[in-house]
C-alpha cells in the first residue's frame, strides 16, 4: 500500500506541476506578448518624440541666435544710416572729441544691458577714426585684418570668433556706408560673454549642452565640455551641407563608445552651425525610468501568477485527490456488490451441489448406525462395510470443504495489493464454481488453457470478479436451449489473453457500444443490475489492459481480456485465436458448431 502512495503522491505532483505550468503558461503569453508589445511602442514613440523635442529646441534657439545677431546687425545699421559722416566723425575732423559716439553707446548699453562693448569708425584705409569704448584703439589700423576686408565687400557683415587686438575672444558687426564719395565702416564688438551665455541656455537632463562651430570647424563659443569635432558623428555631420533654418538629429555612439544624441542647425545664413550633444542615458532617462517600473509590474504580476497558480492548483489538485479516493471507494464497493450479487447468483448451485454429498454422508451415517445395532460388528464383512462407510463419509465431506474453500475464497473481501496471478489456475477455480449452475442450464463449459502460460501483476480478487462474471453472463446469454462457453488462455506478444466465448444468440450490433456502460444491461427486469461489464471494463482498464467484444446475432459472442505478463521478455510468444473466428463443440445435445463471427 506505501508504494501505490508513493506512486499516487508522484501522480499528483506531476499533475499540480502540470497545471502550474499551464496556467502560468497561458496567463504569461498574454501578459508578456501584450506588456512586450505595448512597451515596444512606447519605447518607438517615446524615442522619436525625445528627439523630436530636442529638434525644435533646437530649431527654436536657433532662431533665437539669428534673431540676436540679427537685431544686434539692426541697430548699427540704423545708427549708421540716421547719422551722416560729419556728425560721426572723419578723418578731417580726427582730432574731435568723439562725444556723438559714447552717447549712443551709452544708450546701447543701457537698452541692451551691455551686450555692445564698443562703437567705431573706419575709413576706408582701414584706419578707426573715431572710437568710443574700454580700450585704446583709437587710429587703430585695420587694414590687414580679414574682418575689415570682408565688411568692405559687402553691405553689412557679422565676423567669426577672433582674439585681435585686444587679444580676447569676441567679434564684431560692421555697416558700410558712402557718403560725399568716401566709403566708411561703422563696426561695434559684441559681448562674447552675453553671447556665450546665450548659446548656453539650451540645456536638457544634466549633459545636455550647445555650443556654436564655423564651416571650418573652429569653436564660436567655448562647450561645457570637452569635444572632438574631428570625430563622429561631428566630422559626418560637417562635411554636410546644412541650410539656415534647417537642422538634423543624430543618435548614435562617439569614437570612444558612448551613445549620444547630436542635433546641429544652420545659424547666420549657413556660415555657423549650432551644435546640440546629450548623453542618450541622459536623454532616455525618463523612458529607461518607465521601462523599468513597467518591467517591475510585470515581474510583479507574473509573481502574483504563480503564486496564484500554484494555490490554485493545489486546491484542484487536492479535490482531484479527494475525488479519486471517493472513486475509489466507490469502486470497491461497486465491485463488493456484484461480488455479492455474484455470490448470490451462485447460491442456488452451491447449495445443490453440497446437498449430494451431504445427503450420501447421511445415508452411510444411518448404515453406520444400522451396522451398530447389529449383535455381532466384528465379524469381517461388517467391519469392512463400516469401514466403507467412513470412507465414504470423509471423501464426501472433503468435496463439501472444497466447495465451500471455493465459495469462501471467492466471497473474501476485495484485496487490491497486486500479485503474481496464474490465469490457469484462476480459470480452473471459476469453472469449478460455475460449473452446477451451468449444469443445471443445460450448458457445457470447456477450458483450452495455453502451456507456460506466464503470470499477470494483479488482485486476484479483482480478476476472479472479471473472470467470473464473464462466464456467468455467457451462461445466462445461452439460454435455457444449451450451448457451450468456452474459456482459452494463450500469451501473444508479451500480454496474457483470456477469451470467453458462448454460443448463445449473440448481442445485437446497436448494443455493442453500449455494453460497458454502468447500468446498462440486456437482460429482463430484475435479473440483473448493469454493473457486471462496467466493473469488468473498469478493472481491466486499471490494470493497463483491455477488454473488447465481438458479437453476431445467431452466431454466438467472444469477450477478449488481454494484460500485461509479469516477464513476459522470458516467455515465448504463443498463437492466439482470433475472435473473429469461434470454433467450439458441443452442446446440449453434443453436437458440433462452427462459428464464424467475421
Amino acid at each position: 500500500m506505501s508504494g501505490d502512495n508513493n506512486h499516487n503522491q508522484k501522480y499528483y505532483r506531476r499533475l499540480a506541476n502540470r497545471m502550474i505550468l499551464i496556467v502560468v503558461i497561458v496567463s504569461f503569453a498574454p501578459l508578456l506578448l501584450t506588456g512586450g508589445i505595448i512597451l515596444e511602442r512606447f519605447s518607438a514613440a517615446y524615442h522619436q518624440k525625445v528627439l523630436e523635442h530636442a529638434g525644435e529646441l533646437l530649431q527654436k534657439h536657433s532662431q533665437n541666435i539669428d534673431r540676436f545677431l540679427t537685431d544686434r546687425l539692426g541697430n548699427i545699421r540704423v545708427l549708421a544710416r540716421s547719422y551722416n559722416l560729419d556728425e560721426l566723425g572723419t578723418m578731417a575732423f580726427a582730432d574731435q572729441d568723439p562725444s556723438f559716439l559714447n552717447r549712443k553707446l551709452k544708450l546701447l548699453r543701457e537698452e541692451y544691458g551691455g551686450v555692445y562693448v564698443d562703437l567705431g569708425l573706419v575709413n576706408e584705409q582701414g584706419i578707426q577714426v573715431s572710437y568710443a569704448g574700454p580700450f585704446n584703439l583709437a587710429n587703430a589700423n585695420y587694414a590687414e585684418a580679414s574682418w575689415f576686408k570682408e565688411a568692405m565687400s559687402s553691405e553689412h557683415y557679422i565676423s567669426d570668433v577672433f582674439t585681435g587686438l585686444r587679444g580676447a575672444p569676441h567679434f564684431i558687426v560692421a555697416v558700410k556706408q558712402t557718403y560725399g564719395g568716401q566709403t566708411w565702416i561703422l563696426r561695434s564688438t559684441i559681448d562674447f560673454e552675453a553671447f556665450n551665455s546665450l548659446v548656453g541656455n539650451l540645456q536638457i537632463g544634466q549633459t545636455g549642452f550647445a555650443f556654436i562651430v564655423n564651416r571650418q570647424g573652429q569653436f564660436q563659443t567655448m562647450p561645457r565640455r570637452e569635444v572632438s569635432l574631428i570625430m563622429e558623428p561631428y566630422k559626418s555631420l560637417l562635411a554636410g551641407e546644412l541650410l539656415p533654418g534647417k537642422f538634423s538629429i543624430f543618435e548614435g555612439p562617439d569614437a570612444t563608445g558612448r551613445q549620444l544624441v547630436v542635433g546641429m542647425a544652420g545659424l547666420k545664413g549657413g556660415h555657423w552651425i549650432l551644435c546640440f550633444q546629450q548623453e542618450a542615458g541622459d536623454a532616455f532617462v525618463d523612458l529607461r525610468r518607465a521601462q523599468i517600473i513597467a518591467l517591475a509590474v510585470i515581474l510583479v504580476g507574473g509573481l502574483i501568477i504563480i503564486l496564484v497558480s500554484f494555490l490554485l492548483s493545489r486546491g484542484m489538485v487536492n479535490r482531484i485527490a479527494e475525488a479519486d479516493q471517493q472513486k475509489e471507494v466507490m469502486n470497491e464497493q461497486v465491485i463488493e456488490t456484484g461480488r455479492l450479487a455474484s455470490i448470490g447468483e451462485l447460491a442456488s448451485g452451491i447449495a445443490h451441489e453440497i446437498n449430494n454429498p451431504v445427503a450420501i454422508m447421511v445415508e452411510e451415517a444411518g448404515w453406520i448406525e444400522d451396522l451398530l445395532a447389529d449383535e455381532d460388528i466384528t465379524t469381517p464383512e461388517n467391519m469392512a462395510e463400516l469401514q466403507r462407510a467412513l470412507t465414504q463419509i470423509r471423501t464426501q465431506g472433503r468435496r463439501c470443504k472444497e466447495i465451500t474453500h471455493k465459495l469462501l475464497s471467492f466471497a473474501r473481501k476485495t484485496d487490491p495489493r497486486l500479485l503474481d496471478v496464474d490465469m490457469n489456475e484462476l480459470t480452473r477455480e471459476i469453472a469449478g464454481l460455475v460449473h452446477q449452475k451451468s449444469r443445471y442450464a443445460n450448458v457445457r463449459i470447456e477450458t483450452d488453457l495455453g502451456p507456460d502460460l506466464p503470470h499477470v501483476a494483479a488482485s486476484p480478487t479483482e480478476l476472479q470478479q472479471v473472470l467470473l462474471n464473464l462466464v456467468n453472463n455467457a451462461v445466462d446469454a445461452i439460454g435455457p436451449a444449451g450451448g457451450l462457453v468456452k474459456v482459452t488462455t494463450r500469451v501473444l506478444d508479451g500480454k496474457v489473453i483470456v477469451q470467453v466465448a458462448d454460443t448463445g444468440p449473440g448481442i445485437a450490433e446497436a448494443n455493442l457500444s453500449r455494453i460497458f456502460d454502468p447500468f446498462f444491461t440486456t437482460k429482463p427486469v430484475g435479473q440483473g443490475t448493469g454493473l457486471g461489464l462496467s466493473i469488468c471494463f473498469g478493472i481491466v482498464s486499471k490494470l493497463g489492459g483491455e477488454i473488447t467484444v465481438r458479437s453476431q446475432l445467431g452466431l454466438g459472442t467472444v469477450f477478449t481480456v488481454t494484460l500485461p505478463a509479469v516477464q513476459a521478455e522470458e516467455n515465448p510468444a504463443q498463437g492466439c485465436p482470433d475472435d473473429s473466428t469461434l470454433e467450439v463443440t458441443g452442446s446440449a445435445g453434443d453436437s458440433n458448431l462452427e462459428e464464424d463471427l467475421s
